[in-house]
């Protein structure tokens, strides 16, 4: 069975049926969105890849668990990462909002090398990518991950605010004012 083109519904039960392959490809399509959202709310890599196993690991042990009609697949795995994640921040007795995550982190490959430009062409491109770069580094978390979310993953507002947990308009607000920051930022230097 070709597990590419089977829907995250369809997975999630197969996987209840015991199919180590459905997990792998559950794992494939949600394991960075599920370790993104860990490494937002611990900080801490090493951290954030345990979450995002045991995550999957849940999934295996209670995929029998999973109502389609509450919540989509992502919904439902950002919501056992974000529980997970938050509940080792409480046995550690420290709390969520003082922790960042660093945009390189987030887009490992959101800003490409140029290949073929003249040499003069390639530095500017450079200096260009590191303003912005510094930038973006400039906003406060919840604009980055939004912005993020919204510009290096596709999620529409309404994904961004689902993956989040977050309301629609926050969602909104947010990447307005980080797109306004970044204008205002990147026009300065010009």
């Amino acid at each position: 069975m070709n597990f590419k083109t089977v829907d995250d519904v369809a997975l999630i039960r197969l996987i209840a049926e015991a199919s180590p392959e459905a997990l792998s490809e559950l794992y494939d399509r949600y394991g960075r969105l599920v370790y993104s959202l860990a490494l937002h709310i611990l900080g801490e890599a090493e951290t954030a890849e345990e979450v995002t196993q045991d995550v999957f690991f849940r999934v295996w042990e209670k995929a029998e668990t999973y109502r389609a009609e509450q919540a989509k697949v992502s919904t439902w795995l950002s919501s056992i990462g974000r529980n997970r994640s938050i509940d080792l921040l409480r046995a550690r007795g420290v709390r969520p909002e003082g922790h960042s995550l660093g945009w390189e982190e987030l887009t490992p490959t959101a800003m490409p090398r140029h290949e073929g430009l003249d040499p003069e062409d390639g530095a500017m491109q450079a200096m260009q990518g590191e303003r912005v770069r510094a930038a973006i580094a400039s906003l406060p978390a919840e604009q980055r991950v939004a912005l993020a979310l919204a510009f290096f993953r596709g999620y529409s507002h309404s994904q961004i605010a689902e993956e989040l947990d977050e309301p629609l308009g926050t969602v909104k607000t947010r990447i307005r004012m980080a797109m306004q920051k970044l204008r205002s930022l990147l026009v300065e230097e010009l």
